[in-house]
């Protein structure tokens, strides 16, 4: 199959328009004499982009079929969504029975293209084809070598030099020749490749729609997210962290593997309704509100909390972060305290009750006094849609192309694909993670209009069973092709019960998890802690951060700082963890053992892991090792390197015994090489 990379420098093909052959007893008939249809992938017939990284393989498939015998071309067709004209890579059929058809590039750029599917009857293969049937059961092939020699002059004529001079040296050696040589002349493949790049494409048909694929850096697809609460990085109790005090953290989080630090919310907070300690309706004078309360008198979006430092603190915060390799990413809510500067200077942008007081957020029980939302469909609709962008664009600005969107399931669906594009035209290496934990059709939804990344139920599947069932959908349906899942155990918000019931073992099985069926996930700071003190009987931390100053002891007891920064390293050096649809689950015979793989399409690196989902007790079963998707045969030797611990292992056959518990292991990350492999004497070294 034919594999085309796509970049600048590749050929590019003139644009050729697909013309209907008949006459007007065809006008207003659907069939075509050829017909493509069911071409994949393809969201909502067209309607959204699928998404790739870039370096990706798009493949694209398509049946392909016309009446009788005659040969096909078909054509996958891609451009820059900013070109005119057409980069064509030839298609296979894969499946003669069924019409099947396949073409793959490689997409080398972060922005968007267009493709679609082209075919036309090859009427020189077809004669080709014919001939040589003939010629093998000895029937004379006179008239069809003249036929052929048309066939030749009418490309000659579509041609250009060098291929033009070439075809008409075939022609006139064919004038000369005797019956003999002009079947020598005719049947080459130097003469079928000629003919074949300049086809007569009067019957061509192309398919009704010209699809979307945007293509994201890889950080997109790979990445470990490090989420900081800012406020709490300092030493002093009571006192706020300053940015210099994060910027002190970042060779530990460095370390432990992250490269991407996510700031909550780093504006100036509201004093009007502040929250206080435990989210009390009644805030001292020395509280410091919820961070998602945004604006005060010292500005609102585009303003920097004035205990964090300065803008030129914050610039020289992300330089630091990049200068450890890693980036910023910042939490982005469009929301308001009702001190923000946007409510007086805008007042129309938002909605206020019969009373004439300003109606504020509540998801009942819940209520957010110190929080009020934008009117979405305000008559200054483009007033306020233009400030928000203004606002994202500030922080792109200074360094951020990521953003954590905080409820983006209660704006409207056309404004984040209005900004997202609007975002992408000069800046399409900006990533968006939704942060919406809402009804499946909705998060679905906003990956198809545009958000990167998002949040997902992970963080309430537990068990085999769910886990599997979930994570399947994620990367083998057609889910895959425009969400991405970004795995986080925890969040500021959410502290699940079996995190905690489960202690230690259970902080360590979902950091596994996280890390590995997804690749990307993130961690909330004092995960690395085990912490969960909660609120009883609610998923919620106790004296959260979220409305206070804390001071967090990075080392204490009972950590699991140093399983983390084996499993970054260990995502890092294998590349079959950069991915996410290449998961792939296998046969454990227990039910609170999760068995699942890894690999790369060419196996030269092959992942297995294998996690205890109970937190209090050993479980002790058999693996059924997939030799076949592994490239092995049932007595083949291969190595096994369990890559936490760094132990090694001679099997073969399928079937391996393994234990793993509480007090010994909560998971083991085997990595597979052949005995005979290029990479054994590395493994073994």
């Amino acid at each position: 199959m034919t594999k085309a990379v796509l970049n600048k420098s590749s050929v590019v093909a003139p644009h050729h328009k697909a013309e209907t052959v008949g006459s007007k007893l065809t006008v207003g008939l659907r069939s075509r004499p050829i017909v493509i249809l069911n071409v994949y992938p393809e969201i909502d017939g067209g309607r959204y982009a699928i998404k790739r990284e870039v370096g990706d393989t798009l493949i694209v498939s398509a049946d392909v079929f016309k009446e009788g015998h005659d040969k096909l071309s078909v054509m996958l067709m891609v451009r820059r969504r900013d070109e005119q004209a057409w980069h064509e890579v030839p298609m296979t059929c894969i499946n003669h029975g069924l019409d099947r058809w396949q073409g793959e590039v490689v997409l080398t750029e972060n922005t968007g293209y267009v493709y679609t599917v082209e075919a036309w009857s090859d009427v020189f293969e077809s004669w080709l084809d014919e001939v040589r049937k003939k010629l093998g059961a000895n029937v004379d092939v006179s008239l069809e070598l003249i036929e052929g020699r048309d066939l030749v002059e009418d490309a000659a004529g579509r041609a250009s030099a060098p291929d033009k001079g070439y075809l008409d040296g075939i022609l006139k050696r064919f004038a000369a020749a005797d019956y003999t040589q002009r079947c020598n002349l005719l049947l080459t493949e130097e003469l079928r490749s000629t003919v074949a790049r300049w086809p007569d494409r009067g019957t061509a048909s192309r398919y009704d729609l010209e699809l979307e694929v945007f293509v994201d850096r890889v950080a997109a697809r790979y990445a470990a997210w490090y989420e900081m609460f800012h406020r709490s990085q300092g030493t002093v109790p009571g006192k706020p962290a300053t940015l210099k005090d994060c910027e002190r953290r970042l060779p530990e989080i460095r370390d432990l593997g992250f490269d991407v630090i996510y700031f909550v919310p780093v504006h100036p907070i509201g004093r009007t309704h502040r929250k206080g300690p435990d989210n009390s309706l009644n805030a001292g004078p020395n509280d410091p509100g919820s961070p998602y309360a945004i604006g005060s008198d010292e500005g609102g979006h585009t303003a920097l909390h004035k205990d964090l430092g300065t803008l030129d603190d914050f610039r020289h915060f992300v330089d630091a972060a990049a200068a450890h390799g890693m980036e910023v990413a910042l939490d982005f809510a469009i929301q308001c305290s009702p001190d923000h500067p946007w409510i007086k200077n805008h007042p129309d942008w938002f909605r206020f009750r019969p009373d004439g007081t300003i109606k504020y957020a509540e998801n009942p029980p819940k209520k957010y006094q110190d929080i009020v939302n934008v009117d979405f469909y305000t008559v200054d609709q483009e007033g306020l849609w233009n400030e928000i962008l203004h606002s994202v664009l500030f922080w792109v600005e200074l360094g951020v192309k990521i953003f954590r969107v905080d409820n983006p399931h209660t704006k409207p669906l056309p404004f984040w694909e209005w900004l997202i594009r609007e975002i992408r035209v000069d800046h399409p290496d900006v990533i968006f993670l939704a942060e919406a934990f809402t009804r499946p059709p909705m998060m679905r939804m906003l990956a198809k209009v545009g958000y990167i990344q998002s949040y997902t139920y992970f963080t309430w599947r537990n068990f085999k069973h769910e886990i599997t069932e979930y994570l399947t959908e994620l990367t083998q349906s057609p889910v895959a092709e425009y969400m991405r899942p970004n795995f986080f155990p925890t969040t500021p918000d959410i502290l699940p019960e079996f995190l905690q019931n489960g202690g230690r073992p259970a902080f360590q099985t979902r950091f596994v998890l996280a890390a590995t069926l997804s690749s990307v996930y993130g961690m909330y700071n004092g995960y690395e802690l085990c912490e969960n003190a909660a609120v009883p009987g609610k998923e919620e931390y106790l004296h959260s951060e979220k409305y206070d100053y804390k001071v967090w002891d990075w080392d204490r007891p009972g950590n699991i700082k140093d399983l983390i920064a084996k499993v970054n390293r260990i995502r890092r050096e294998n590349s079959a963890l950069h991915e996410l649809t290449n998961l792939r689950f296998y046969t454990a015979h227990d039910d609170n053992i999760l068995f699942y793989g890894k690999m790369t399409p060419d196996r030269s690196n092959m992942i297995l892991i294998a996690v205890n989902l109970d937190p209090f007790d050993a479980h002790a079963t058999d693996l059924e090792i997939p030799l076949y998707d592994l490239g092995l045969g049932e007595h083949d030797n291969y190595i096994v390197q369990e890559l936490i611990s760094g132990v090694k292992h001679l099997w073969s056959g399928s079937r391996h015994h393994v234990q793993l518990g509480p007090e010994t292991n909560q998971a083991m990350i085997l990595r597979v090489v052949p005995w005979h492999h290029k990479d054994f004497e590395s493994l073994n070294a």
